[in-house]
Order: structure tokens, then sequence, then C-alpha cells
């Protein structure tokens, strides 16, 4: 017996290996794409210069845990502020993050009360030493290229 062809067949083997590319490759199909609000701030040094950063804000827990995540490069001058509704001991991980970052601990006033490196997709916790409000996220070194140290304040204006 001779079987015939589903004259649709290829179209459909197509669509789902079409699909499983898709799927395999993380392209958003439709998913909600987090969004961040932009916010522009500066950083007042010890010596008084005022080091303008640009960052996304990451204020809801959703928005908290996506992060950096799966951005593939970030340039200096540029980070993420994660808000938290309280001061706390907070933790941090790099979990799907190919970005070298650097991050500064801040209290709610501002004050800058340490920096840590994290590398790239390292899943252990970097954590704060002491309870914050705030914890910014740029690219690891821009701190102290930017003569940022602990001691120094974001200025958080009427934010």
């Amino acid at each position: 017996m001779i079987s015939k062809r589903h004259p649709r067949g290829g179209a459909a083997l197509f669509f789902l290996l079409l699909c499983a590319f898709i799927l395999g490759t993380g392209i958003n199909c439709g998913a909600k794409e987090t969004r961040f609000e932009k916010r522009e701030f500066a950083i007042e040094t010890a010596d008084g210069r005022l080091i303008p950063i640009h960052t996304e804000l990451a204020r809801t827990d959703d928005e908290r845990a996506r992060g950096l995540m799966n951005r593939p490069s970030l340039p200096d001058g540029e980070g993420m502020l994660f808000i938290f509704e309280r001061e706390q001991i907070v933790s941090f991980w790099m979990k799907n993050t190919v970005i070298p970052l650097s991050i500064a601990f801040i209290r709610t006033d501002g004050r800058i009360i340490e920096i840590r490196d994290m590398q790239a997709l390292d899943v252990a916790s970097v954590s704060s030493t002491r309870s914050v409000r705030y914890a910014l996220e740029v690219p690891q070194g821009w701190f102290a290229r930017a003569g940022i140290a602990a001691g120094d304040y974001l200025r958080l204006g009427d934010f």
C-alpha cells in the first residue's frame, strides 16, 4: 500500500520545529517583559564632587528578583537601584547575570556603607554587613573608576 503525504505535513513540522527553537533560545513569545522606571541621581564624594548615575529602579519583589539578569552589557555611569521597604540585611546573587558587577549597600539617608564586587553567574550570596534600605549595582569597578567609596552619599533628592 502506498501512503499519500498530507499536503500540510511539511508546514506543521516546520511550525513545531520553529516553536522548539523559540523555546530553546528564550525569545520572548508574548511573556510579560519587566520594564523598569528610570531615574537619574548623583553621588556626592567626600571632596564634594557630584557624580551622575543613570539608574533603573527595582521596587517590587518581581523587579528585584529580575534585576540585571540576562543583560548582555551595562555601560559605565548606569546601574540598577534596588529599593526596599525598610532597612534590613539584604543578599544578592548573580544567577543568570553575565555582567560582572559592583554593588553599593546604602542606608536610608543615602550614605554608602560598603561596596563589594560580584562575579558573573556566581550563585554565592553577597550580603550587606549592616541593615540598608538601598543597593546600587553598576559595572564592576565603576565606583573605583569614578572615585566613589564607602562614606560617600547617594543624593536621593525628593525621592
